[in-house]
């Protein structure tokens, strides 16, 4: 394609993208929060390595990712009985998994974040663990899956 030709498409596409979004100010969608699909789940999948720490680390950020998104539901409703029961059925999850770890250090690790979870379950106001250390909870793990 000539070297006029390309600076013409790209003007033209600049064009129409500025005018589109003229006409699109102040334009909201909202999206109610229970109607957009869960992520890619990463769960894993059983095999003769269940036990090892590659699989146990995938188990529990698995957990904790769909868990997350579970919480934002209950976030937007502010419903602090859903979050403190979400937080409560992750718990039981990642002491679960934790459970199956063929490694000491992880399993202690998974518990660490299962006491933090059923901690937040617990606590009056669960959206104060939510807004802190929730977003960095599964960094405990991270030493563990080698």
């Amino acid at each position: 394609m000539p070297h006029r030709r390309r600076t013409a498409v790209t003007a033209a596409l600049l064009v129409a993208s500025a005018a589109f979004a003229a006409g699109c100010d102040g334009i909201e969608i909202e999206i109610p929060a229970g109607s957009l699909p869960a992520p890619v789940s990463i769960a894993p999948i059983p095999s003769a390595s269940a036990g090892q720490p590659e699989y146990v680390c995938t188990a529990v950020y698995k957990v904790l990712t769909e868990g997350a998104v579970r919480l934002a539901e209950h976030t937007v409703n502010d419903d602090a009985e859903g979050l403190k029961r979400t937080f409560a059925d992750m718990a039981a999850q990642v002491s679960a998994a934790g459970d199956r770890s063929a490694d000491a250090a992880q399993r202690t690790a998974a518990e660490g974040i299962a006491d933090a979870l059923t901690g937040a379950s617990r606590q009056a106001d669960p959206t104060v663990f939510l807004n802190g250390d929730f977003a960095t909870i599964g960094q405990k793990l991270d030493g563990t899956c080698t």
